[in-house]
Order: C-alpha cells, then sequence, then structure tokens
C-alpha cells in the first residue's frame, strides 16, 4: 500500500516571504521614496542577477524568491562571461541610465534581501559560481589570500 507522500507529488516549499514584503524590505534598506521605485530596482537588480547565476545555483535560488521576483531573476538568457562584482554594478548602471553609485545602492539594497532569502549554504554555492566581486554586493566580508 502506498503512504500518502508516495501518491502526491511533492511541492517545492513555499518562498519564506511575498513579493509585497520584498519589496517593503528593499524600500526600507534602500530608503526609496516610493514602492514603484523599489520594484523598479528589484526587477533591474534581479533581471542583472539573472544573467550571470547557472545551474543548479539558479533554480535553488529562483525557488526561494517570491514568485514575480523569480520571474524577473530567470527572464534573462545567462551570459557565457560573468561579470565581476565591479562589472555587474557598472553593467546594471548602463543598462538603468544611472551612476555606478547609484547601482551600487541599489545592488546593495536587493542582493542583501536575497541573500536573506537564500540562506547561507545557497548563498555560499551562488558566491563561488560567480567571480570576485560579489560577495560585498551580498553585504559579506570578501577574503582574499595574500600571495
Amino acid at each position: 500500500m502506498l503512504t500518502l507522500s508516495e501518491q502526491t507529488p511533492q511541492r517545492p516549499a513555499a518562498p519564506a516571504m511575498t513579493f509585497d514584503r520584498m519589496l517593503e524590505r528593499v524600500r526600507y534598506e534602500g530608503a526609496y521614496p516610493t514602492r514603484e521605485r523599489a520594484e523598479e530596482t528589484v526587477r533591474a537588480v534581479l533581471a542583472a542577477l539573472g544573467r550571470q547565476i547557472t545551474g543548479d545555483e539558479r533554480v535553488d535560488l529562483a525557488a526561494r524568491l517570491p514568485l514575480e521576483a523569480a520571474r524577473a531573476f530567470t527572464c534573462q538568457i545567462p551570459t557565457t562571461d560573468p561579470l565581476t562584482g565591479w562589472g555587474f554594478v557598472k553593467d546594471l548602471a548602463e543598462r538603468v541610465g544611472g551612476t555606478p553609485a547609484t547601482a551600487r545602492w541599489d545592488t546593495g539594497a536587493v542582493l542583501n534581501v536575497v541573500a536573506d532569502l537564500a540562506g547561507r549554504d545557497l548563498l555560499d554555492r551562488v558566491l563561488a559560481q560567480l567571480p570576485p566581486g560579489y560577495g560585498l554586493l551580498f553585504g559579506r566580508a570578501e577574503l582574499t589570500q595574500a600571495a
């Protein structure tokens, strides 16, 4: 006889945060004047991040994001030549028509929330896949070994 868990397909766990709550956190952390500005920032940063992450880390991170955020993250085809952290910020600034300073601010406001949603283990895997410079964007110290 089959147990209930064997009969029922398993669904992935629901994200720990709604999209509205995510926008509230980003708006607060980024000190954005409106919810709309926070949403534009979330969508732009997640689309840019979606161009950088591949494989299981991409799938696992998308599963931890609210649905609307996951769509923004996965709507981009990953690049074959990932950018460094600084390159990511400069690319984002060019795409949204801002300065590197505002793009860095926007990136930090969004990726700090993403880091919380990802959790430590997944974030470690994501950072291991990316070129140098992303640790700071996610609110982590980035240590390098002396030569």
